[in-house]
């Protein structure tokens, strides 16, 4: 895709549709290594943003895996206010199971702060995270245990990301251009 083929909200292309692809099977790959000694692992995807990246890498697991669905929303002007509340959780619980929260970005840190410590909290055999996206800037310190890509401190849409519930479904990441959203 060409720059002037891109939707006129957006200024770049950060992230491939291929290297997104690439990355998702590199990470399968890695979390069925990790995991191949365990019954079954819980894939936890958080709603809404995670959708695509979690149907993508579970499809490339080699080994028994559930998926199951959370969802989050933060109090305030912005993400960044640290109120983060529950607005759906989980089917079942998992405790003594093997988790692994998987989200579209990590920004500010407060929501899968907030997870970690609710997850935690239920007592699972194990958690850990995978991230599709990390932001370069200064957030809580989460413990991110796979990572798809770190990018710019910029705005970011597709692949899941939204701005306004736009621009989820592309099938690659972009920068948003700075005067959509101030």
């Amino acid at each position: 895709m060409t720059l002037t083929s891109l939707p006129p909200q957006l200024s770049r292309i950060l992230i491939s549709e291929e290297a997104i692809q690439q990355r998702v099977r590199e990470l399968a790959q890695q979390i069925s290594n990790d995991y191949a000694s365990v019954e079954r692992l819980y894939l936890v995807g958080v709603l809404r943003g995670a959708f695509i990246f979690l149907a993508d890498l579970a499809r490339h697991l080699t080994i028994p895996h559930v998926v199951d669905f959370i969802a989050v929303s933060s109090y305030g002007k912005s993400a960044a206010s640290g109120a983060v509340r529950l607005l759906m959780d989980l089917r079942e619980p998992v405790e003594n199971q093997h988790v692994l929260l998987v989200e579209d970005i990590v920004d500010s840190g407060q929501t899968l702060d907030y997870l970690l410590h609710t997850l935690h909290g239920r007592r699972p055999a194990s958690l850990h995270t995978c991230v599709l996206v990390q932001k370069k800037r200064d957030s809580l310190p989460v413990p991110v245990n796979y990572l798809g890509f770190e990018i710019p401190d910029v705005w970011v849409v597709g692949y899941g990301l939204d701005y306004a519930d736009t621009f989820r479904t592309l099938p690659y990441i972009a920068e948003l251009k700075p005067e959509v959203y101030q």
